[in-house]
């Protein structure tokens, strides 16, 4: 999707007035307007309105919603309402039914209750899509198409299995290598028949949804269920685009959701849409990671945000109200990091229904004088005064982190050595360090290329792909700085250990040996104690606490920077550099704290010639987004308290005030500019 061509950002959020008397749809039109919004998501849960049986279609209210949408100025983006079947599906034909991990085949009821890979479901999705795109190709108001909403969950019934054993012959080809890749000989598993081979669950070699006993049994029918979910959408999205091909589909996917592979997915869709649900308590950190993330799921384009909440969610165990200015801060937040949108669920709160106490720009009293209607016209005001300034700059950075769902799958999988390693919380951990200080980061795949970055960080690289390590030492070799961690360089993407001594395949690009890896309890630490210093930021003699997991290793080539301070490998390396071509490679061997981060970070980035943006300080978010003549500096104020912001030799005109601004300029509490510099 082009969003350069849009008139202006768009602004607006999901829309049901299929559950409203008629009556009210003029006082929506009305109101959704003078919020300033220019688009609304429709028939997401409609299916059993648009199809009362198997034979008989209706689309006259969704005609009518169309219509209206495009009488009053709001574009569509219209969905296939394909998430939740009716009930008299699950009644006709039960296989559309999903089976739980217990074994257990559920009845009608929730939502994403579909069998990936019954052949009805995927039939009667497909000709709803198709009828859709058919009926609604030239309707003025359509813009997106959004296909199901928030894919996930799994299924354990008998047309899986069947289907899963068809996807491992395609994978494997033979038993002879799937016996070899999965280890069956442990435990005397050895399959001499396809049909022998049965789903992991809690049945058969799964005790929990992340503990089992085959790790590539439980691996492969994850990349399996989410290859399934991922063909459903494929299935739509190609009957939509046979009728309508210029138009953009997308479905709305969920961060760092751990089922579905975004990675992969994001290789079908037209443009990243997703939705950001943060708690209040949840790391400013955390939520920008999350948004960069989607943006580099396709390389770095601009995405869409989907979904916020205007005021307060409803199925967190406390649904705090976003504060005043919170609501703005964290919209702009996403803009910050390259969305082209700001959209919320939803513009009507409901009236019934698990939903009904989830916020919404039009409350229950039903007018427009409230808080959240306020605060959510006064930045409708200000994203129509941006016009389409912003739309499709991106965000320029060299320094990159890797992220793969595959690899997270198989540590997460991994029986030992801790339960306490969760692979985002490493991640976020290297990822924090670079934004508390101001520096801009792209996340990548383990497929990028890695070229365009001074510096690239692979937290946990705990599997190595066919290829990978050649990749990361050419990468090396041309002059790159490559970090990665402890319990990197393990297994295979299979899960099979990688023989010879950890790290495996990276052993040469480090220069080091991990013989073995202790596991702490929670509340242990061990300490790194600096041997010389490293910049400014980290002196000799230096200490600071590290946890979870420490690898014991021996340098070969690389060169020792620090060491453990405790326990029976006191004095062994805990941090490692080694030269490789032009490059170096580092190895962090254990889990460090937040000062020994942003320490080690910050002394790379400044030998690499790596400058952080200007503006930052405790509490304050900078990042920066550019075109090819002009550049936007966004400086996020998180402190509910003024501060004052020092941006340096960055001068320009503020984009929401239309003044000048340069040197030291003062930022209310939740307070956000918008910085435009020509080149």
């Amino acid at each position: 999707m082009d969003t350069t061509k849009l008139p202006k950002m768009l602004y607006g959020g999901d829309y049901n007035p299929e559950q409203w008397d008629e009556s009210i749809w003029p006082e929506d039109m009305r109101l959704i307007p003078l919020a300033g919004m220019n688009i609304a998501t429709v028939n997401v849960f409609s299916w059993a309105m648009l199809q009362p049986n198997e034979d008989t279609y209706n689309f006259e209210t969704l005609d009518r919603i169309m219509d209206m949408l495009h009488k009053n100025g709001i574009y569509a983006c219209l969905a296939t309402s394909t998430g939740a079947h009716p009930a008299w599906m699950a009644r006709k034909y039960p296989e559309v039914l999903r089976t739980d991990f217990d074994g257990r085949q559920r009845k009608f009821g929730g939502r994403h209750n579909s069998c990936p890979n019954s052949p009805v479901y995927r039939s009667l999705s497909t000709q709803l899509a198709s009828k859709l795109a058919e009926r609604y190709k030239d309707h003025p108001a359509l813009l997106l198409w959004h296909v199901s909403n928030e894919y996930g969950g799994e299924c354990y019934c008998d047309r899986c299995e069947a289907a899963f054993r068809d996807w491992l012959r395609a994978k494997y080809g033979t038993l002879d290598k799937l016996n070899e890749q999965w280890n069956t000989r442990f435990w005397g598993h050895s399959f001499y028949d396809w049909d022998e081979i049965v789903l992991p669950n809690a049945q058969s070699e799964q005790w929990s949804s992340d503990r089992t006993c085959f790790q590539g049994i439980s691996l492969d029918y994850t990349r399996f269920n989410s290859d399934s979910l991922l063909d459903c959408y494929k299935l739509e999205y190609d009957a939509i685009k046979a009728i309508t091909p210029d138009l953009p589909v997308t479905t709305n996917l969920m961060g760092t959701y751990k089922p579905l592979d975004y990675f992969k997915w994001a290789k079908h869709m037209d443009i990243i849409a997703w939705d950001n649900y943060p708690s209040m308590d949840t790391p400013t950190s955390y939520t920008s990671m999350t948004h960069d993330l989607m943006r580099g799921l396709k390389n770095g384009a601009p995405f869409l945000l989907m979904e916020q909440t205007p005021s307060q969610q409803n199925w967190q165990a406390y649904n705090t109200l976003k504060r005043p200015g919170i609501m703005r801060l964290w919209s702009y937040q996403a803009v910050a990091h390259g969305s082209d949108s700001v959209m919320f669920f939803q513009l009507r709160r409901s009236v019934g229904a698990c939903e009904k106490y989830h916020g919404a720009l039009i409350e229950h009293v039903g007018h427009e004088h409230t808080r959240v209607f306020r605060e959510c016209a006064q930045l409708g005001k200000e994203l129509n005064s941006l016009g389409n300034k912003l739309l499709g700059s991106r965000l320029p950075s060299r320094i990159a982190i890797m992220y793969d769902w595959e690899n997270r799958w198989a540590i997460e999988y991994s029986s030992g050595p801790t339960v306490d390693l969760k692979y985002v919380d490493e991640v976020h951990k290297y990822y924090r360090a670079l934004h508390e200080q101001g520096y801009q980061v792209d996340i990548v795949s383990f497929e990028d290329d890695l070229s365009p970055y001074a510096i690239v960080l692979a937290p946990v690289m705990y599997m190595v792909k066919p290829g990978m390590a050649a990749r990361i030492e050419a990468y090396v070799a041309a002059g790159g700085k490559f970090v990665t961690t402890f319990f990197s360089g393990i297994v295979n993407e299979n899960d099979l250990v990688t023989l010879g001594g950890y790290p495996g395949e990276l052993r040469g690009l480090l220069g080091i040996w991990a013989e073995e890896i202790d596991a702490l309890f929670p509340g242990q630490h061990n300490r790194i104690v600096m041997k010389d210093a490293l910049g400014t930021q980290l002196q000799a003699g230096s200490e600071y606490n590290c946890s979870i997991l420490c690898d014991l290793i021996h340098a070969e080539s690389a060169e020792v920077m620090a060491v453990y301070g405790d326990d029976f490998y006191k004095g062994m390396p805990v941090l490692t550099r080694n030269p490789f071509g032009s490059g170096e490679a580092w190895y962090v061997a254990s889990s460090p704290d937040a000062d020994f981060l942003q320490g080690f970070l910050g002394a790379l980035c400044d030998n690499s010639g790596v400058k952080p943006l200007p503006g930052k300080q405790p509490g304050v978010e900078v990042t920066l987004r550019a075109q090819e003549d002009r550049s936007y500096l966004f400086v996020l104020n998180h402190n509910a308290a003024e501060v004052f912001v020092e941006l340096g030799e960055y001068a320009g005109v503020d984009l929401l005030t239309g003044e000048p601004v340069a040197g030291q300029v003062p930022l209310a509490g939740y307070g956000v500019l918008i910085i435009e510099q020509f080149a």
